[in-house]
């Protein structure tokens, strides 16, 4: 019977720091010494976003399969090991039937060892789920935000805007005249290729495939 331990740090920065993967192995090190267990083995995955599962994770998926019935993992928090509440599940069931105990220090250790922990788990793992989903729509409303106030978010530069020193989005005059011209032709349903080659004919060559994109830019927009 093994005892294993799982870090996890998601950025680049992190992991060369190596606080915060010191700080959960010193945490996984101390409870392993209160139940009086010794960790055989720690598992450190290096810069690896929380979004992916747990399977598909180097170090995790290493883990996974070297695990057996009758050895224990221990990790720090929820959120270090499961991308979601249906992960957190899928996994968790998954290593019950191999017969492995799985201790979540923030839930206060065996996550799998009776009816009450599994209840427990089940919940907190849901809610787990909710504050993801609920920090992805703050990022989106942040982004929302900053577009609004013509700030460049990366990706292809919109047609018909130059990106200035500051991060900004500055109209280009020739290219917002060429913009106005498309929408005017397409009102009059000339196609996509029709609008190109009138265009090209005149100040600036485009092709039909960047004459979509710009309509389609367009009325995503404008959606409300």
């Amino acid at each position: 019977m093994s005892v294993y331990g799982y870090v996890r740090v998601s950025t680049k920065a992190q992991a060369e720091d190596g606080l915060s993967l010191e700080a959960q192995e010193r945490q996984l090190n101390g409870y392993a010494m209160m139940q009086g267990l010794e960790i055989d083995e720690l598992f450190i995955e290096k810069g690896v976003s929380g979004a992916k599962p747990f399977v598909s994770r180097p170090e995790g998926c290493r883990l996974f399969e070297v695990m057996q019935s009758g050895d224990t993992l221990l990790c720090s928090k929820l959120d270090r090991l499961f991308r979601s509440a249906r992960d957190a599940l899928i996994v968790s069931d998954e290593l019950k039937q191999k017969g492995v105990s799985l201790h979540l220090l923030d839930l206060g250790g065996d996550v799998t060892g009776n009816g009450i922990s599994k209840v427990f788990f089940t919940i907190v793992a849901a809610f787990a789920e909710f504050e993801r989903d609920r920090i992805a729509e703050r990022i989106s409303d942040v982004k929302s935000n900053e577009r609004e106030k013509g700030r460049y978010l990366g990706g292809t530069r919109p047609f018909g805007y130059c990106i200035t020193k500051e991060g900004l989005l500055e109209e280009n005059k020739l290219e917002q005249n060429i913009l106005g011209q498309i929408l005017y032709l397409r009102n009059k349903n000339y196609s996509y290729r029709k609008i190109a080659n009138h265009i090209s004919d005149t100040e600036l060559k485009v092709s039909h495939v960047l004459v979509g994109n710009v309509i389609r830019r367009h009325y995503s927009q404008s959606q409300p």
